[in-house]
């Protein structure tokens, strides 16, 4: 297999703009020839499909979920970064690419993020434009926070639901094109397989989880908008429902997999508190805007925190990072935080958390101003903990969240299987070893709005696609195997459910050793859990 990554010629700032101008176009006639499926309605899925019914394209979506809105892109809550350097802090395009790249580790291919940077200003314009409350300063201009691991405030925000925000205005543009007739929405259909005809992707296998009828669909190219793979740990913040069929099937089918050990700890999840979860809950990382990490100097020091006074508390990260404080890179924070539990110095009943403390910005800025930022946050804590942030300090611990590895793609988004593309999360290419917050957000909506619009022209427009149906052999044969690995799965007839209390003993949150939940269902599974089994490997 060679990787032609396809990177244009020339300076980082000039390859994009060079790149649209040389790449091939379809006729906007011949567009409404071309059959195109997306799978996925997340921030990536939403964007992408509804831009290309918008140039013409004929669009099907697929999600598993009842709803595009109930996409997994509404727990990304944080914020978005974009280079708009509202705030005149020397922000700029080459700020926000060197601080991914560097954030990234170096790992990252640096055409595509210096892309990224100089779309990112467009997304926001984009998004205000479909109406997302975007939080303002008094002023009516946009108004940016930080977020950890960067030195000026380029992170726009709508309150403690930015992703949701996000994902309702994409959402707006993809109902209006479903209205329109051009985009054919398949809710409660999970893709099983990618149909590979003479070395092109050609269309996919579903199952609809309703009534469990495996059908197929065919098209002229497929994007994969299916988010990543953190679920390959017992538990993480992903939904149940992140179950990697999509990119591990489509790899299955020749597409390279890429940077799979880079996997994002986020530093501020709610901790585990039994063997009861089946997944973590995670807080904004933008409350270490205002919030304040410590634990006790002591080890064992079980009084509550109200009875400890400052001169015992250990505000490790202020200690230890003066220059960014409790806004250090998230890799730094979250091993900070294992280390002074590991210490003994871990908080609540487990001992196996951090407080992060509003009280100094309550009494600097006002209840009211803090609750305008955070209340939404603060109430989703106080129901999962019965413990008022207002009142008393939140208790925080690293989690498995965001992954960067993914299906390699080119510069053009096309994984190595020809007309199959892959978006959002479910690629690589953007975040290298990333430490860093609100890119996730900025990369899912840089691809489906701004970029692969333009690339999935130049496949299109250079190749002499025929015209198939899902009559084809190839079709037929990938319907077969995907009915036959359902069937093995229904048939397995096992003692327990997945779910059962007894079957689900895990180590902790992040703990990449699969349980025996995790072991029963690989087991069992010739689909869906066999992805999460073999990517631990």
């Amino acid at each position: 297999m060679e990787l032609r990554a396809k990177i244009p010629s020339g300076p980082l700032a000039d390859k994009w703009e060079r790149h649209r101008s040389e790449i091939k176009l379809v006729n906007p006639a011949n567009k409404l020839k071309h059959e195109i499926i997306v799978v996925g309605s997340g921030l990536a899925g939403a964007s992408a499909a509804a831009s290309l019914a918008e140039l013409g394209y004929r669009v099907s979506c697929f999600c598993f979920q009842d709803s595009p809105r109930r996409a997994h892109s509404i727990a990304a809550q944080g914020g978005i970064n974009a280079a708009k350097n509202y705030q005149n802090d020397g922000d700029s395009v080459f700020r926000l690419f060197y601080d991914t790249i560097k954030g990234g580790d170096f790992r990252a291919r640096e055409a595509n993020v210096y892309r990224l940077a100089q779309v990112s200003a467009s997304i926001i314009d984009q998004c205000v434009a479909q109406g997302v409350p975007f939080a303002r300063e008094y002023g009516g201009m946009l108004a940016n926070r930080s977020f950890g691991g960067v030195q000026v405030s380029r992170t726009f925000y709508a309150r403690g639901q930015t992703g949701q925000q996000l994902l309702l205005g994409a959402y707006q543009a993809l109902s209006r094109q479903i209205g329109l007739g051009k985009v054919t929405m398949h809710p409660r259909a999970e893709m099983l397989d990618v149909v590979v005809v003479d070395g092109r992707a050609r269309g996919i296998i579903v199952r609809d989880l309703v009534s469990g009828a495996v059908s197929a669909h065919a098209a002229d190219a497929v994007v994969l908008a299916t988010g990543g793979y953190a679920n390959v740990y017992y538990l993480s913040t992903n939904a149940k429902g992140c179950n990697v069929t999509a990119i591990w099937r489509a790899h299955k089918r020749g597409a390279a997999f890429a940077n799979p050990g880079f996997t994002q700890i986020h530093p501020t999840c709610i901790p585990v508190t039994g063997h009861h979860q089946a997944k973590l809950t995670l807080m904004s990382e933008s409350l270490r805007n205002d919030g304040r990490i410590w634990v006790p100097k002591a080890p064992g020091d079980t009084r509550a925190p109200g009875d400890i006074p400052e001169s015992e508390r250990d505000y490790y990260l202020e200690r230890l990072y003066p220059s960014y404080g409790n806004l250090a890179p998230r890799d730094i924070a979250s091993r900070r935080a294992k280390e002074v539990c590991d210490e003994g110095r871990g908080v609540g009943p487990g001992g196996n958390g951090v407080y992060l403390e509003f009280r100094d910005a309550i009494a600097r800025l006002g209840r009211p101003v803090i609750a305008e930022r955070y209340g939404n946050l603060f109430e989703m804590y106080e129901r999962i903990t019965a413990e008022d942030p207002f009142e008393r300090p939140m208790r925080i611990f690293p989690a498995p969240h965001y992954t960067m590895g993914g299906l390699w793609v080119d510069y053009n988004l096309m994984t190595t299987v020809d007309g199959l593309y892959a978006i959002g999360e479910a690629n690589f290419s953007d975040h290298g070893a990333n430490r860093l917050g609100a890119s996730a957000l900025m990369q899912g909506l840089a691809d489906g709005y701004f970029i692969l619009p333009y690339t999935i022209g130049d496949y299109l427009a250079q190749m002499k696609l025929d015209r198939l149906d899902t009559a084809h052999p190839a079709f037929r044969q990938a319907e077969a195997d995907t009915g036959e690995r359902v069937r093995r799965l229904l048939a397995v007839n096992g003692r327990k459910s997945c779910g059962t209390a007894a079957a689900c003993r895990a180590t902790g949150p992040a703990s990449p050793r699969p349980s025996s939940r995790s072991a029963d269902c690989a087991r069992s599974s010739g689909a869906t859990s066999t992805s999460a089994a073999r990517a631990r490997t």
